[in-house]
This record gives structure tokens, C-alpha cells and sequence, in this order.
């Protein structure tokens, strides 16, 4: 009788174990997404997600994960599209409402669509930003390469119209960085 069995039931309570198995398995994911965007000709898949009504695609390596929403906590004196802040993994992060960010803040943060699961976007750490964005929706991978050009839009085999958004782009923006009214 092999008491490997016993074991996984243990690393599945042991919280720090758990971590560890993210952590190897992010890693693992992160050196896939690098060797397929290393690999000549490879189609490099991205990340698709609705932020209010309009549907974006992020590149995988400016992710560092997906989460559901937790608690945020208001902060007082910030822009509207600052939502406040929440705890993730104990990591404090800055939790951003991009479609009014968009929009200035002039627009009532949009309700999710019926059906659809809101999650948070956490920036990879290699942007040096704690910060999350709330979004309606999360598509999954999608293959820009296999999409049109229609302007600075791309549009995919059954019509749907995607933006290309930089995260690392977004944070450099001055406006992004500054929180406070």
C-alpha cells in the first residue's frame, strides 16, 4: 500500500502547498506562453475579455492572473474609475473600472451582462504596478492572427469586434498612474 494517496489529500489543505503548485504551475504556463511567442511563426494566442460593452485582447504575458472579484475597499478622493483596494492572495492591489476610466468617469459603472462571470484581471508582476482590472467577462484565448483587420480593430469569423489593449502601454500613462481627484 503506497501512501501517495494520503499525501495529496495533505497538499490539498496545506495552503502552503497549494501556493507552491500555483506558483510551478504559473511558471509553466509563463515559459509556454515565452517559447510560443519565441517559435517562428507560432500564433500567439491572447487573452480575450469584456470590459463593459466592448470586447478586448490582452497579451498573455501582461497577466498575471484571473481571479473572481473579492471584497474592494473604497478609497476616498480618488477618481471614479478607481474602485479602492482589494486583497488578492495577500498582495494589496489597486482595482481599476477601465470602461469608466475610458470614459472619463462620466458613466455609471456598467451592470454585467446576464450569464456573464466578472473577474479580475491582475497585471503580471513584470509591470511593476499592483493593480487589477474589473472586467464583465473573460472569453479565453483567442488566436489574433486568425482575425481581420478592420482598422485598428481586429474582427474574428463570426463578426465579434476586438481591440488590441496593452497593459504595459497602460501603465505608462500618466493619467492611469494618477489616482487622486
Amino acid at each position: 500500500m503506497t501512501t501517495g494517496g494520503a499525501d495529496e489529500r495533505a497538499g490539498r489543505r496545506d495552503p502552503a502547498a497549494r501556493r507552491t503548485r500555483l506558483r510551478l504551475y504559473q511558471e509553466q504556463l509563463l515559459e509556454r506562453m515565452q517559447a510560443a511567442k519565441n517559435g517562428a511563426g507560432a500564433s500567439v494566442a491572447q487573452l480575450g475579455l469584456a470590459i463593459g460593452g466592448a470586447r478586448y485582447l490582452v497579451d498573455l504575458a501582461e497577466v498575471g492572473e484571473i481571479v473572481a472579484p473579492v471584497p474592494v475597499t473604497p478609497v476616498p478622493l480618488t477618481r471614479p474609475w478607481y474602485l479602492g483596494l482589494a486583497n488578492v492572495r495577500g498582495s494589496l492591489l489597486g482595482v481599476i473600472d477601465l470602461a469608466r476610466y475610458f470614459d472619463d468617469g462620466h458613466v455609471a459603472a456598467m451592470p454585467a451582462a446576464a450569464g456573464s462571470t466578472p473577474r479580475l484581471l491582475v497585471f503580471a508582476p513584470a509591470l511593476g504596478l499592483n493593480c487589477a482590472l474589473l472586467a464583465s467577462s473573460v472569453y479565453g484565448l483567442r488566436h489574433a492572427g486568425t482575425m481581420t483587420r478592420d482598422g485598428e480593430a481586429l474582427r474574428d469569423l463570426e463578426g465579434n469586434t476586438w481591440m488590441p489593449l496593452s497593459l504595459a502601454a497602460l501603465v505608462r500613462e500618466e493619467r492611469f498612474l494618477h489616482i487622486a481627484r
